[in-house]
């Protein structure tokens, strides 16, 4: 079973304090570039908040912190499933439907 998508909500930058808002439940999400809506990254996970909390932003310097000056400014959403199995079909059938409208038969 899938329910709807989230909003997009703003990515918390390094060293903000902001929060992530997902559901610890299997899912998809979906990131973005805010400014280009380009896809960041998206996934079928068992842990939505896991997932998002663990996405590699920006690059590590020497002393393990990250460089917040190449950090793209995301936004993400989610949408929660009952199952991982359930993710990964419905993640499929979007990518199937995404490579369908890019090759100009839909």
């Amino acid at each position: 079973m899938i329910s709807t998508w989230s909003e997009w909500k703003r990515y918390p930058r390094p060293g903000r304090g902001d929060n992530l808002e997902a559901p610890i439940a299997p899912g998809i999400y979906e990131v973005r570039v805010a400014g280009t809506g380009a896809l960041y990254s998206f996934g079928a996970v068992d842990n939505l908040a896991q997932a998002l909390a663990l996405l590699p932003v920006g690059s590590k310097s020497w002393f393990g912190r990250r460089d917040t000056s190449d950090v793209p400014d995301l936004e993400y959403r989610t949408c929660a499933t009952s199952s991982k199995a359930d993710a990964k079909a419905a993640a499929e059938r979007m990518i199937g439907r995404r490579e369908t409208y890019m090759s100009g038969a839909a």
